[in-house]
């Protein structure tokens, strides 16, 4: 016959922390018996990445002789320097201390069109904080400026497409 007391006890449970005890994945090989049976490592070829073949036309039709040809990154100037170059330039224009002229080798007409439209209207010029370049494709390159105008942060996004032989300017949107 039981009594209340003991329904009334709980249970206690203790756990144990297992850790391994080497952080070596060849352990289980090490035996020299077991070394002949070890499995092969598959050895991949090296790959490419694949080049960016369809240019930003925004509407424009080229004859096939003239269209703009995609151009590897591999080929092309480091594109981290160039985006702060572009972006320290962009800014300053923006802010009409810069005439847009400067980068316009480096920007699709319509791109640049834009940016002088909107030279001058500005009152600060921005101070770039901090950039961040990703590249999707090989010869794309995306990225994302974040500039401090007095007490407001903004965004920039810039997206450059290997073209001829260079780097161009195929996006850029102040958000």
């Amino acid at each position: 016959m039981t009594t209340e007391l003991e329904y009334s006890q709980q249970p206690s449970f203790s756990t144990i922390d297992l850790a391994p005890i080497s952080s070596d994945p060849d352990e289980d090989w090490q035996h020299l018996v077991l070394e002949m049976f070890r499995p092969e490592t598959p050895v991949l070829p090296e790959q490419k990445p694949r080049l960016y073949l369809t240019p930003s036309t925004f509407g424009e039709e080229y004859d096939a002789d003239f269209a703009p040809k995609p151009t590897s990154a591999t080929e092309l100037p480091e594109i981290s320097g160039l985006t702060l170059h572009f972006i320290h330039n962009v800014v300053e224009i923006w802010a009409g201390r810069r005439s847009a002229s400067q980068v316009q080798a480096m920007c699709h007409h319509l791109i640049f069109a834009d940016l002088q439209r909107k030279a001058g209207q500005q009152k600060l010029v921005g101070r770039i904080r901090k950039i961040k370049v990703t590249e999707p494709l090989d010869g794309i390159s995306e990225s994302t400026v974040t500039v401090r105008y007095g007490d407001r942060l903004r965004v920039v996004a810039i997206r450059f497409e290997g073209l001829d032989g260079r780097w161009l300017c195929t996006a850029l949107t102040l958000i």
